[in-house]
Order: structure tokens, then C-alpha cells, then sequence
């Protein structure tokens, strides 16, 4: 099982990354939890101290790339995390009178989604390669597997963050870190529950955190869930992308 003693999770104040906080929250693990609401990740600090966990927060706008590479420099002057996810991400859609996205909204999607993902994961799988241990995991989606005609930026930007985790995979076998992409089917929050379209398979918080973490102390390379939706999702991948179109109108997901 990789060590775990220094975890780092962005993104914390969502569902799936509040989950992960409580799961990884123990004597003598020291939480890294990064949000953007200073009040809830205050709370979900305090949550996790109860059950042991020494806890650091950070409210810094991932957006201002400048700002997030100085805070990593910091962090990393103290201690390198031996785990990381990388869990940051928001949503769009194309609206409910399917007029589009907008612009102003697809380029703070890219912002967070995939520019402040990848700045986080490039400089830390650096400094975790020069000292052969650690283990990042990148959170993508099941929508990664193929373009949903209602969300298409958050599609796209999944689907990058899916490439560039087995990328860094490959990379870093040999350095002693490990990678790990997850990519979870519909998992039960504001978000989620904001989003067009019927959500099969709805899975809680708390039972995406613990197949993760189990995933991740096998150093797994996919972790994806639930089986019947990532097995359609799969085999949308693998169909003519014109019969997968007309299964997605079939199945209300073109909005």
C-alpha cells in the first residue's frame, strides 16, 4: 500500500472530495484540503480532526495560476504529499433552452478543470519522481469515455484529464510514483443534481470515497464505477460515433 501520512485534496468541499477527506481523516495523517467555501471547509476541518487527522485548509482561487504555482512551492518546501487528488472541477451545460454554453463559462471551466489540474499534477509528479515516491490521482468521468451533447466543455475537459493521468502512468512507472485515474458515474451533490438529464445508477458520497481508496492502495490505473453504467459508457467509445449519437437521444442524455 503507498504511504499516506501527507494527503492533499483539492476540490475538498464537494461531494466526492469531502467523502475522501473523512475516509483518509486518522491518527497521524496530515490533511491538505483545499475549497473554495471557507465555511464549509472550516466545518469539514473540523470533522476530520475529530476522527485524528491533523488538518491544514487552503482557500486560494485555483484560477489565478500564478498564485496556485507559489502556493505548491510553499507546500512543498514543508513537506512533500505523498498522495494527491486532484479533485478541483465544476460543471456546465448547454441550458435547458439548449441555447449553449457560454463562452465566459467554458474558459473558467478550462481554467479550473483542466489548466489548474494540470499545473498541480505537472509540478508535483516532478518533485515526486526526483524523490521516487508518491501517488497522484486525477478525478475525471465516465463522461470521458464519449461526448455528451449536454455538457460538452466538462466532457472535453474529463476526457483530457483521463489522457494526460495514463500519460503520466506510463512516465512514471519506473520512478516509484504511482497515477491513478478515477472515473466515477453519477455521484449524489448540488452539482450533480443541478445537471440536465435522467441519472441512472446514483451512487452517495461515501461509497465512491471507499471504492477509491481501496483502488488507490492497490495503485490502480482506472478506477471507473458503476460497472453497468461504465460498461455502456465503454461501449459507447467503442461504436460508430453515429450509433452512439442516436443511443444518446434514445436515452434523453442529448438534452
Amino acid at each position: 500500500m503507498p504511504r499516506a501520512d501527507r494527503v492533499l485534496i483539492t476540490g475538498a468541499t464537494g461531494a466526492i472530495g469531502g467523502a475522501l477527506a473523512r475516509v483518509y481523516a486518522a491518527s497521524g495523517t496530515h490533511l491538505i484540503l483545499h475549497g473554495r467555501n471557507a465555511e464549509r471547509l472550516r466545518q469539514l476541518a473540523a470533522e476530520c480532526e475529530k476522527l485524528g487527522a491533523n488538518v491544514e485548509i487552503v482557500t486560494l482561487d485555483l484560477r489565478d495560476l500564478p498564485q496556485l504555482f507559489a502556493w505548491i512551492e510553499r507546500m512543498c518546501d514543508d513537506a512533500l504529499p505523498d498522495l494527491v487528488f486532484a479533485n478541483a472541477g465544476v460543471n456546465i451545460h448547454i441550458g435547458e433552452d439548449r441555447s449553449g454554453e457560454s463562452w465566459h463559462e467554458v474558459e473558467a471551466l478550462l481554467d479550473i478543470n483542466i489548466r489548474a489540474t494540470f499545473l498541480l499534477v505537472n509540478r508535483l509528479a516532478g518533485m515526486m519522481r526526483q524523490r521516487g515516491a508518491g501517488q497522484l490521482v486525477l478525478i475525471s468521468s465516465l463522461a470521458a469515455w464519449f461526448g455528451l451533447p449536454i455538457t460538452p466543455s466538462y466532457c472535453a475537459s474529463k476526457a483530457a484529464l483521463k489522457a494526460y493521468g495514463e500519460s503520466l502512468r506510463g512516465w512514471l512507472a519506473d520512478s516509484g510514483v504511482g497515477v491513478t485515474v478515477v472515473m466515477p458515474g453519477f455521484v449524489s451533490s448540488r452539482m450533480c443534481h443541478q445537471m440536465p438529464g435522467p441519472k441512472p445508477f446514483l451512487w452517495r458520497p461515501e461509497q465512491a470515497a471507499r471504492v477509491i481508496q481501496r483502488g488507490v492502495a492497490r495503485n490502480r490505473a482506472r478506477i471507473s464505477f458503476p460497472f453497468p453504467l461504465n460498461f455502456g459508457c465503454w461501449w459507447l467509445a467503442v461504436l460508430p460515433a453515429g450509433l452512439s449519437q442516436r443511443i444518446l437521444r434514445w436515452l434523453k442524455f442529448a438534452g
